[in-house]
């Protein structure tokens, strides 16, 4: 068998390196992400600003209906959001979540047992009547 000196690179190694990096790269391709950044024009979907270059991955991919799983290769429940607007977005739909009281949490035992404003309704109410 023939010995290598440190200089000479290892064929085989370089092959199966290469043939790594080209499955990374085709499995990267086919991310919901990859497939947004070639549907959509690289523009955030809210404030309108537009990335390039290294400034693209401040571009996120939303889920228009909150559901990560739902990845139609049409990108019909995609767009494309800063960081700052898709914090936001995310921060909106919690807060309507609680405004409307469909959040799955809402009125169920806070892990203190107790919730500190829980009784704020019942006081309201008192009060509404007695400026009748």
């Amino acid at each position: 068998m023939r010995r290598l000196s440190s200089k000479e690179p290892d064929k085989e190694r370089m092959e199966r390196l290469l043939a790594n990096i080209r499955k990374d790269k085709a499995e990267k391709a086919n991310t919901y992400r990859e497939l947004a950044m070639k549907l959509f024009p690289h523009v955030c979907g809210r404030c309108a600003k537009s990335f390039e270059g290294k400034y693209l991955s401040e571009l996120t991919v939303h889920h228009k209906d909150g559901d990560h799983m739902n990845n139609p290769r049409d990108g019909s429940n995609w767009e494309l959001l800063c960081v700052p607007c898709h914090e936001n977005e995310h921060g909106t739909l919690e807060q309507r979540r609680d405004y409307e009281g469909t959040e799955t949490h809402r009125g169920a035992e806070t892990s203190l047992g107790f919730e500190a404003f829980g009784a704020l309704k019942d006081l309201l109410k008192d009060d509404s009547k007695k400026s009748d």
